[in-house]
């Protein structure tokens, strides 16, 4: 019966579609009836977020004071196919840029709400609280309905000059089920409005802006960068969430305060101390050769230095002499 009734609501579409097309005299888009959510009712989720940004796994400029790593409230929607709050490869809107370059969420939850009035994309909107250190979890919890399956959200990383994680159109719905669990690893982004390099830069703006891009290993591939690693071909996730449909009569309490990692245990979640990302000894270029000093008649020494720009880490490669010298014919004697 349910597989009858699937079919004739797939039929209907298709039939809308083409009917619209007719009456506007425009060709109409596809409805992509596999996207279409059938499931029943609404569904409830819970949200966990849980950091990585471990020192061992992201050992480089990793920031240890002022501000310390840590990371911003959540910002998350349940929205339609035709919203995004942001997306990859696309320009980010004045209120991701003004999130992900300082946490400032208002402009970005006045374009949330202006999308539901507007084109009514936008069933909910949520939030979750910060993280107060590198690593730690933030729970909440979210309604979603067939009309508006989909679930993103952005977080801010902090301090970073414009760098966030978070998810673009999850779709919850699979057919005519309301999908169970589901985890994913998150992955560094660059909002393209900003061009420091590392965490704690300064403000530099993107002239003209840039669109949002996947931060990588290589990418952007500037040695100065916080998050490059030559050596390695993916960086380790950095943060992960987990989704879990709850069940009508489970009671969960929210946490409304900030979370350090030691408030909320971590259960079964992977530690992200484990991961140990090799970092490399970075030095500097040599120095200018020095002056020739040696008596006449007899071969003279001249030197030459550099300095260390970032000591190993787990296992990286040694750093390299910092000095050097050579046989040369002393200054006073030429």
């Amino acid at each position: 019966m349910e597989k009858m009734t699937s079919l004739k609501v797939n039929c209907w579409l298709r039939l809308l579609t083409v009917t619209l097309a007719l009456l506007s005299k425009v060709p109409a888009m596809p409805v992509d009836v596999d996207r279409v959510c059938m499931a029943p009712s609404a569904a409830k989720y819970r949200l966990t977020f849980t950091g990585q940004w471990t020192q061992t796994a992201f050992p480089k400029h990793y920031p240890l004071y002022r501000p310390p790593a840590q990371w911003s409230p959540i910002i998350g929607v349940t929205h339609s196919s035709d919203y995004h709050i942001w997306q990859g490869n696309e320009y980010a809107s004045n209120g991701v840029r003004e999130f992900s370059e300082r946490g400032e969420a208002w402009t970005l939850i006045k374009e949330v709400e202006a999308a539901g009035e507007r084109i009514q994309s936008v069933y909910g909107l949520f939030s979750a609280p910060a993280v107060v250190g590198g690593t730690g979890q933030a729970v909440t919890e979210f309604e979603v309905f067939a009309r508006h399956s989909l679930l993103s959200f952005i977080v801010r990383i902090v301090p970073s000059p414009d760098w966030f994680v978070g998810i673009n159109s999850l779709n919850l719905c699979e057919g005519d089920n309301w999908i169970e669990n589901i985890s994913l690893d998150l992955y560094p982004y660059d909002a393209g409005t900003d061009s420091g390099f590392t965490f704690s830069s300064p403000n530099f703006e993107t002239i003209p802006q840039d669109k949002i891009t996947q931060i990588t290993a290589s990418f952007p591939s500037h040695p100065a960068n916080s998050f490059y690693y030559p050596r390695l071909k993916h960086l380790p996730p950095i943060a992960k969430v987990s989704l879990t449909k709850i069940k009508n009569n489970q009671i969960f309490s929210l946490p409304i305060e900030p979370t350090h990692s030691n408030q909320i245990p971590s259960g079964n979640e992977i530690d992200g101390s484990l991961i140990k990302t090799p970092l490399d000894c970075e030095v500097s270029v040599w120095s200018p050769w020095g002056l020739c000093k040696g008596q006449c008649g007899t071969k003279g020494v001249k030197h030459r230095t550099r300095y260390i720009h970032m000591h190993p880490a787990n296992n990286g490669a040694a750093c390299p002499p910092l000095e050097e010298k050579r046989l040369c014919i002393p200054d006073n004697c030429v």
